[in-house]
């Protein structure tokens, strides 16, 4: 409780360090928040002549480009999340140094960012929709609770991994390669229909699968996500937000003597 009290009275922070963050992202850049779209897009055609002309993934009856789109944008806005948000304390070693403020305050800041340009890339998905005649429904309102599952999911990773970075940088070498794997064990390019019945329940041991389905659950086949599923996600989330940000306050009284 105290921690939250302390991270109340800084909460301008939060807003000033995500400004920052975003100025300093397309600051001198020629297309601006386009790349913010740039990412997902070109990944959706790759996946759809890699994964749909060539190994012919079926995407249960949904068009392949905004089959895989509609997991891209959420994905990118996760997999952006933990790649600066583990890099925040170093990457805002000057501050740290010098002055108290609560470190999670960096991490929120980061999450903001990915969350705006997540707004920027839904347009072209709601364009999309469009184009391919798909139509939303009430349903698609579970994308609030499933983004806000993800949110917890991001901030318990971010939370070890920041803490962890300020004394091995290795993990920033460890990264990219890590999240390219966790996003082909989740149901990014494919339909969580694919993975084997035998298999489910330990591939579903990932949260992130859970959340991806339900954002195609609930956008393009206008059915609810999977409560099972879902709650387990939940429970994960609940308790790994807890012991994380427990481990990242106990380690960032250290902060500014190492980093």
């Amino acid at each position: 409780m105290v921690y939250l009290d302390d991270l109340i009275r800084h909460r301008h922070l939060i807003l000033s360090f995500a400004q920052r963050d975003i100025r300093a992202k397309y600051k001198q850049t020629i297309f601006g928040i386009a790349w913010a779209v740039f990412q997902p897009f070109s990944l959706m055609v790759a996946f759809t002549f890699v994964f749909s002309r060539f190994a012919q993934v079926d995407s249960e009856g949904i068009p392949y480009p905004i089959f895989s789109y509609s997991a891209l944008i959420f994905w990118t806005c996760f997999a952006s999340s933990v790649s600066q948000g583990t890099i925040a304390m170093a990457a805002n070693a000057n501050l740290v140094r010098k002055i108290y403020f609560p470190r999670e305050t960096l991490l929120l800041a980061v999450m903001i960012s990915a969350l705006i340009d997540l707004g920027i890339a839904a347009l072209v998905f709601f364009g999309m929709l469009v184009y391919y005649g798909i139509g939303l429904t009430w349903v698609s309102l579970w994308v609030i609770p499933l983004l806000a599952l993800q949110v917890l999911i991001t901030l318990a990773v971010i939370c070890v991994t920041s803490a962890v970075h300020v004394h091995f940088r290795d993990i920033g070498h460890v990264l990219p390669l890590a999240l390219l794997l966790w996003m082909l064990a989740t149901p990014v390019a494919y339909p969580l229909s694919s993975v084997p019945a035998s298999v489910r329940s330990l591939y579903m041991l990932n949260p992130m699968a859970g959340i991806i389905d339900g954002y195609r659950r609930v956008l393009l086949h206008g059915s609810p996500p999977d409560l099972p599923y879902l709650l387990a996600a939940f429970g994960v989330a609940l308790f790994g937000v807890t012991v994380a940000y427990l481990f990242f306050k106990r380690a960032e009284r250290t902060f500014a003597d190492i980093i």
